[in-house]
Protein backbone atom coordinates (compact mmCIF):
# COMPACT_ATOMS: atom_id res chain seq x y z
CA UNK A 1 0.00 0.00 0.00
CA UNK A 2 1.16 3.53 -0.75
CA UNK A 3 1.20 6.62 1.41
CA UNK A 4 3.59 8.91 -0.49
CA UNK A 5 4.77 9.97 -3.91
CA UNK A 6 7.38 12.43 -5.20
CA UNK A 7 7.21 14.44 -8.40
CA UNK A 8 9.85 16.76 -9.85
CA UNK A 9 9.45 19.57 -12.35
CA UNK A 10 11.11 22.76 -13.51
CA UNK A 11 9.58 26.14 -12.76
CA UNK A 12 8.27 27.65 -16.00
CA UNK A 13 8.67 31.36 -16.79
CA UNK A 14 4.88 31.72 -17.02
CA UNK A 15 4.59 30.59 -13.37
CA UNK A 16 6.59 33.56 -12.06
CA UNK A 17 5.33 37.00 -11.07
CA UNK A 18 6.74 40.49 -11.61
CA UNK A 19 9.18 39.94 -8.74
CA UNK A 20 10.60 36.92 -10.58
CA UNK A 21 9.36 34.34 -8.07
CA UNK A 22 6.74 31.62 -8.41
CA UNK A 23 3.28 33.10 -7.92
CA UNK A 24 1.71 31.64 -4.77
CA UNK A 25 -1.24 30.13 -6.67
CA UNK A 26 1.04 27.81 -8.63
CA UNK A 27 1.87 25.83 -5.50
CA UNK A 28 -1.75 24.60 -5.58
CA UNK A 29 -1.21 23.45 -9.18
CA UNK A 30 1.93 21.66 -8.03
CA UNK A 31 -0.16 19.91 -5.37
CA UNK A 32 -2.42 18.58 -8.11
CA UNK A 33 0.62 17.43 -10.11
CA UNK A 34 1.75 15.28 -7.17
CA UNK A 35 -1.77 14.03 -6.41
CA UNK A 36 -2.23 12.95 -10.03
CA UNK A 37 1.16 11.23 -9.90
CA UNK A 38 0.14 9.35 -6.75
CA UNK A 39 -3.06 8.14 -8.38
CA UNK A 40 -1.23 7.19 -11.59
CA UNK A 41 1.32 5.20 -9.55
CA UNK A 42 -1.62 3.18 -8.19
CA UNK A 43 -3.04 2.54 -11.66
CA UNK A 44 -5.85 5.13 -11.51
CA UNK A 45 -6.56 8.64 -12.67
CA UNK A 46 -8.14 11.61 -10.91
CA UNK A 47 -10.44 11.74 -13.95
CA UNK A 48 -11.86 8.20 -14.22
CA UNK A 49 -11.15 6.28 -17.41
CA UNK A 50 -13.46 3.50 -18.60
CA UNK A 51 -13.17 0.66 -16.12
CA UNK A 52 -11.93 2.89 -13.26
CA UNK A 53 -14.04 3.38 -10.15
CA UNK A 54 -16.48 6.26 -10.78
CA UNK A 55 -15.44 8.92 -8.28
CA UNK A 56 -14.77 12.64 -8.17
CA UNK A 57 -12.43 14.43 -5.75
CA UNK A 58 -13.50 18.01 -4.93
CA UNK A 59 -11.22 19.99 -2.66
CA UNK A 60 -12.75 21.03 0.65
CA UNK A 61 -9.67 22.50 2.36
CA UNK A 62 -6.33 23.81 1.07
CA UNK A 63 -3.46 25.66 2.74
CA UNK A 64 0.13 26.49 1.93
CA UNK A 65 2.86 28.17 3.99
CA UNK A 66 5.79 29.67 2.10
CA UNK A 67 9.32 29.79 3.54
CA UNK A 68 11.61 30.62 0.59
CA UNK A 69 10.99 31.62 -3.02
CA UNK A 70 11.27 29.50 -6.13
CA UNK A 71 12.40 31.14 -9.38
CA UNK A 72 12.33 30.41 -13.09
CA UNK A 73 14.10 27.16 -14.01
CA UNK A 74 14.47 25.98 -10.40
CA UNK A 75 13.94 22.24 -10.00
CA UNK A 76 11.19 21.65 -7.45
CA UNK A 77 10.32 18.35 -5.80
CA UNK A 78 6.73 17.96 -4.61
CA UNK A 79 6.39 15.30 -1.94
CA UNK A 80 2.80 14.22 -1.24
CA UNK A 81 2.10 12.26 1.93
CA UNK A 82 -1.28 10.79 2.88
CA UNK A 83 -1.81 12.13 6.40
CA UNK A 84 -5.29 10.73 6.99
CA UNK A 85 -7.57 8.26 5.23
CA UNK A 86 -11.23 8.19 6.17
CA UNK A 87 -14.10 6.34 4.55
CA UNK A 88 -15.01 9.33 2.34
CA UNK A 89 -11.97 11.62 2.41
CA UNK A 90 -8.21 11.86 2.12
CA UNK A 91 -5.98 14.49 3.70
CA UNK A 92 -2.57 15.12 2.16
CA UNK A 93 0.53 16.98 3.29
CA UNK A 94 2.82 18.48 0.66
CA UNK A 95 6.48 19.36 1.08
CA UNK A 96 7.99 21.53 -1.64
CA UNK A 97 11.76 21.46 -1.97
CA UNK A 98 14.20 23.26 -4.24
CA UNK A 99 16.66 20.69 -5.59
CA UNK A 100 20.23 21.66 -6.47
CA UNK A 101 23.43 19.69 -6.97
CA UNK A 102 24.51 20.67 -3.46
CA UNK A 103 21.35 20.07 -1.42
CA UNK A 104 17.58 19.91 -1.15
CA UNK A 105 15.95 22.81 0.68
CA UNK A 106 12.30 22.91 1.79
CA UNK A 107 10.65 26.07 0.45
CA UNK A 108 6.98 25.54 1.33
CA UNK A 109 4.56 23.16 3.00
CA UNK A 110 0.88 22.67 2.24
CA UNK A 111 -2.14 20.58 3.01
CA UNK A 112 -5.14 19.48 0.97
CA UNK A 113 -8.32 17.63 1.95
CA UNK A 114 -10.36 15.95 -0.78
CA UNK A 115 -13.72 14.22 -0.50
CA UNK A 116 -14.81 11.30 -2.64
CA UNK A 117 -18.07 11.98 -4.48
CA UNK A 118 -20.32 10.36 -7.03
CA UNK A 119 -22.41 12.27 -9.52
CA UNK A 120 -26.17 11.80 -9.58
CA UNK A 121 -28.04 11.58 -12.89
CA UNK A 122 -29.15 15.19 -12.25
CA UNK A 123 -25.50 16.26 -12.16
CA UNK A 124 -25.19 16.98 -8.45
CA UNK A 125 -22.42 15.57 -6.28
CA UNK A 126 -22.94 13.34 -3.26
CA UNK A 127 -20.27 12.26 -0.76
CA UNK A 128 -19.48 8.57 -1.17
CA UNK A 129 -17.21 5.96 0.32
CA UNK A 130 -13.86 5.74 -1.42
CA UNK A 131 -14.08 2.74 -3.78
CA UNK A 132 -12.34 -0.35 -2.37
CA UNK A 133 -10.13 -0.59 -5.49
CA UNK A 134 -8.58 2.72 -4.41
CA UNK A 135 -8.76 2.52 -0.62
CA UNK A 136 -7.11 -0.92 -0.69
CA UNK A 137 -4.02 0.68 -2.29
CA UNK A 138 -3.75 3.82 -0.10
CA UNK A 139 -2.88 4.07 3.58
CA UNK A 140 -2.10 6.88 5.98
CA UNK A 141 1.59 7.44 6.56
CA UNK A 142 3.16 6.19 9.78
CA UNK A 143 3.65 8.95 12.38
CA UNK A 144 7.45 8.94 11.90
CA UNK A 145 7.13 9.95 8.25
CA UNK A 146 5.20 13.12 9.07
CA UNK A 147 7.93 14.53 11.30
CA UNK A 148 7.46 18.12 12.42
Amino acid sequence: MAYEFKARRRVEFSETDMAGIVHFSNFFRYMETAEQGLFRSLGFSIVPKPGDPRAGWPRVHATCDYHRPLRFDDLVEIHIIVVEKRSKSLRYQFRFSKVTDAATEEVARGELTVVCVTHTPEGTMKAANIPPEITDKIEAAPAGVLGD
